[in-house]
């Protein structure tokens, strides 16, 4: 009856959220005129089409080459490997509620797509998503104060909130991953409660005794990798093409269609990662619709029409993020379940 009533209700806020997407999406179609938009984006002249693709397909590289340098002190991997494992892991964040928590199964992507000891691809996974977090909070914080008496204050309160929430990860994510043997304790007693059960607690005691073992070499990796200056400027190299020059000139070149100036330009970028941030509230999946929404609402304050920012948003987060996600479905399919145990 109670796992009855858990499924239940895991239906009923999976469906919740389905609703918020769907809602904000009819909300978002509202704003436009839908025959202008789609006039002026099929107006785009050739040179703009082929900058918007070219651009594109530079910020998916990055988005490979920051799994690539993450790995590369651990094991050398191939662009082709390293991109696997970036698509599939996008793949699964926009089937999940918060783009952190799709991370979650980052390490058995690893482990699949290398072969690497479960430790390890946990440490690698662990410090791509702190720096990742990190990365994001403090450039989305720039764009923040940036906007700053532009933006009504329940906006700003949303922005700041899912900002916060990135750097808190990052801090977190890096903190605790270079010093899990404060786990250890935790192990320790859970261990000697688990042994007690009769018939099968030795045995579940020896699994967490191996896990002890192994949270001292995964911390062991994560230092190396989280120390590593090479890891941290490859990482932020890669991270600024995907995250902030490819969107900032996708979006430049759509407002250019429509005949709308932006100024200053220069802060394009940063208020494009800030709008983005709600990404990591978990009020839909992947934070879809919403997600839009409120880069409409954020660019409306700052001046751009809804009828012109709405389109330009949706062929923005198409090229950059729901492109790849499907993209990602197929290598997924080839994953090798065998080799996504922790064993």
């Amino acid at each position: 009856m109670a796992r009855t009533s858990l499924s239940l209700r895991g239906v009923a806020v999976t469906a919740a959220k389905v609703a918020i997407a769907v809602a904000a999406f009819a909300w978002l179609v509202g704003q436009i005129d839908v025959e202008r938009a789609l006039g002026a984006l099929g107006g785009l002249q050739p040179g703009p089409i082929a900058a918007l693709f070219a651009v594109s397909i530079a910020g998916l590289f990055a988005r490979f080459y920051t799994w690539q340098v993450t790995i590369a002190p651990v094991q050398r991997v191939s662009v082709r490997t390293a991109g696997s494992i970036a698509l599939i892991v996008n793949f699964v964040n926009q089937l999940l509620p918060s783009r952190l928590s799709g991370r979650l199964a980052a390490p058995f992507v690893l482990r699949s797509q290398t072969g690497m000891a479960y430790t390890d691809a946990a440490a690698v996974s662990g410090v791509h998503t702190g720096i990742y977090a990190l990365l994001y909070g403090l450039v989305s914080l720039v764009g923040v104060a940036a906007s700053y008496g532009q933006l009504p204050f329940g906006l700003v309160v949303v922005v700041g909130l899912s900002t916060g929430l990135y750097l808190a990860a990052g801090v977190f994510v890096l903190a605790v991953g270079t010093n899990l043997q404060f786990l250890d304790p935790l192990l320790a007693v859970l261990t000697r409660v688990v042994a007690r059960v009769p018939r099968v607690g030795e045995r579940a005691a020896e699994r967490i005794r191996d896990l002890s073992s192994g949270t001292d070499a995964s911390a062991a990796t994560f230092r190396d990798l989280a120390t590593n200056p090479r890891v941290w400027l490859g990482y932020a190299a890669g991270w600024a093409v995907t995250l902030v020059l490819a969107p900032g000139v996708r979006v430049f070149l759509l407002l250019a269609s429509f005949g709308v100036a932006f100024e200053p330009v220069v802060l394009l970028p940063l208020y494009l990662v800030t709008a983005y941030s709600v990404t990591l509230l978990p009020l839909t999946p992947g934070g879809i619709g919403v997600t839009e929404a409120t880069a409409t609402a954020v660019f409306v304050a700052l001046g751009v029409p809804a009828e012109v920012i709405v389109p330009i948003v949706l062929v923005d987060r198409v090229f950059g993020i729901y492109l790849p996600a499907v993209m990602g479905w197929y290598p997924s399919t080839r994953l090798d379940l065998a080799a996504m145990s922790v064993d």
